[in-house]
């Protein structure tokens, strides 16, 4: 029997090898979305639960290559971007893409990885003008935290009033549409997510706020499964409710691990098997 190839995801982003976020992230919930995943590696981290000890970014040339070379074998439905570590790799990301179609013809997620879960800048100041200026302007939505929205457009959210700025003010940049994640927005009971479109569409997703320590690689998988939605053919509204749906699973069957936090978790999705069953 011959299985049906399912559509492809490329991720573009950093290892994670304590295992729960970045690249790793991004696989798992691609295969638990029904897509194929791909990758180009853009940056090693040194990291575990506790947080990150080093990285080593890769040379800009083999980040423009992996992407290059997937996209002219297998091909990509979508992509989407994680840590990429500096302003040359971001640029060769930018120019890579616009030679596979990526934002044009290929749906394209930008997840600005600008700010950790505390808040802390990751990119140094002249990455994070590249990413504002040469990448969202490419991205078919672009996924950030709420601190990434005060370092990338400068608006404090506190509510509704203040996401829907923030959203427009993604827009303004140039990307096609913004997601802005309300996941840091402690307060309230429930989490919303505001979808912001540059075609008008305004759409509010909204979950029970789960109160754990072990969300790590949350955004990560957030961007991934709206981008295996958009692999798959799905409108950009649908994608990011396939996406919310995920991520609210994932976080509740999310585990301790290590002594740190722990990941977010795609294990609920995996059915039991025996070997020879």
């Amino acid at each position: 029997m011959t299985a049906r190839t399912p559509p492809v995801a490329l991720a573009i982003a950093g290892t994670d090898s304590g295992g729960g976020a970045g690249i790793t992230a991004d696989v798992r919930a691609f295969t638990a979305c029904g897509v194929h995943g791909a990758v180009a590696i853009a940056a090693v981290t040194v990291q575990n639960s506790v947080g990150v000890e080093g990285f080593h970014a890769i040379p800009p040339d083999v980040v423009a290559a992996q992407i290059r070379t997937v996209a002219g074998d297998m091909g990509v439905d979508a992509a989407k971007t994680g840590m990429l570590a500096s302003t040359e790799i971001i640029e060769a990301v930018a120019a890579a893409g616009d030679e596979v179609g990526l934002g044009t013809r290929v749906p394209f997620v930008v997840d600005p990885v600008a700010a950790s879960m505390h808040g802390h800048q990751l990119l140094a100041d002249d990455a994070l003008d590249t990413l504002r200026t040469v990448l969202i302007p490419r991205a078919t939505l672009v996924t950030p935290n709420l601190d990434e929205v005060r370092l990338l457009v400068g608006v404090e959210v506190v509510d509704d009033a203040t996401a829907r700025e923030a959203g427009r003010a993604l827009l303004d940049l140039g990307a096609g549409a913004a997601l802005v994640k309300g996941g840091h927005l402690t307060g309230s009971p429930e989490v919303t997510d505001l979808l912001v479109a540059a075609d008008g569409t305004e759409r509010a997703f909204t979950s029970p706020r789960r109160e754990t320590e072990h969300s790590h690689g949350g955004g990560d998988s957030l961007a991934s499964s709206i981008t295996a939605g958009l692999a798959r053919g799905m409108a950009l509204v649908d994608a990011v409710a396939l996406g919310k749906a995920y991520i609210t699973r994932a976080v509740d069957h999310a585990y301790p691990l290590g002594a740190g936090h722990g990941p977010v978790s795609s294990l609920w999705s995996v059915a039991a098997w025996e070997p020879g069953a």
